[in-house]
């Protein structure tokens, strides 16, 4: 699978990356062979949250990876933190207390990427700071960044966090693509000139953070997928005459859409289905034209000014 440099960071990561958060639907065996399949395809970089299934799809990661000193040296293993029941925390506290946890249950000494998860309202940022010089200099964390944030959230821990923040996870795709479709209604007085996000799609560009589109395969928050749904016939029908001409599946060519943005994105799947995740991964060969591009665009709706 093709490659990317993560941020500004010297980590080669693979432009699919296979996220965790569904792995505890799975039995023993069925995860094995899921994390087995992504490994024999090389996608080797793995999305965490602390927060999913309470910690439990860590556990079964590690346990289906027969995590050892050996098997730990061929992944790339990143989680999240700063979710709780009820609350958000970016505490220093929380932060280090909550890495604790996540590297005892991927039964690992490290992690390579930790992400803030959603932005705390109460963030003081000289904690955060003191958080992630701890995990740095004890080695429990490489690398740093943030997940669901608007430029100036990030511009505020950048005053005081001294390490890069190479990531930025964020909802993102062909039916949720407000952060594109809002960079060319400039000075419209449409609904879609509204920015909603701070510009994050050409900060992040700017500054050397990759993004990470989550769910990049539904519609809304959590509604359902696009793929295949009869509440978009056109977009189907677009996608479906894209992906007979390359000879791939509809999910591959979802993904490829996201991977032919010049921002060099890596999505993040959510499948625990080793086929689909087959397909996600072949998206990685997969060159969209201008004018495919721009035609699965305007088949979600979204028009041009």
């Amino acid at each position: 699978m093709k490659t990317l440099k993560l941020g500004t960071s010297s980590l080669d990561v693979p432009v699919v990356a296979v996220g965790c958060m569904r792995i505890n639907s799975l039995d023993r065996q069925a995860a094995e062979r899921f994390v087995q399949t992504a490994l024999d395809e090389g996608a080797n970089f793995f999305d965490h949250a602390d927060i999913y299934g309470n910690g439990t799809c860590e556990e079964i990661f590690a346990d289906a990876v027969h995590m050892s000193s050996s098997v730990r040296e061929r992944l790339i293993l990143q989680s999240k933190c700063g979710i709780r029941p009820g609350t958000f925390d970016f505490s220093k506290e929380h932060i280090l207390a909550s890495v604790d946890g996540i590297l005892k249950r991927l039964k690992t000494d490290y992690l390579d990427v930790l992400l803030l998860h959603r932005p705390d309202a109460l963030v003081e940022p000289e904690e955060v700071a003191a958080a992630f010089d701890e995990l740095e200099q004890s080695g429990k964390v490489r690398h740093f960044g943030v997940s669901n944030q608007h430029p100036r959230q990030i511009d505020l821990l950048k005053k005081y966090v001294k390490q890069p923040l190479i990531a930025n996870q964020l909802q993102l795709s062909i039916t949720n693509a407000t952060m594109i479709t809002s960079g060319f209604n400039v000075n419209m007085e449409n609904a879609e000139a509204v920015n909603r996000d701070g510009g994050i799609l050409d900060y992040c560009r700017l500054n050397d953070i990759t993004i990470q589109p989550w769910s990049p395969f539904q519609f809304g928050f959590f509604e359902g997928v696009f793929l295949d749904n009869p509440k978009f016939p056109e977009l189907n029908r677009k996608i479906d005459e894209v992906a007979e001409h390359y000879g791939v599946s509809n999910t591959t060519i979802a993904i490829a859409w996201l991977l032919r943005h010049p921002a060099h994105m890596q999505p993040v799947t959510g499948t625990t289905n080793v086929e689909r995740l087959r397909d996600c991964i072949r998206a990685s060969d997969i060159t969209l034209t201008r004018e495919e591009w721009y035609g699965i665009l305007l088949a979600a709706g979204n028009k041009l000014p």
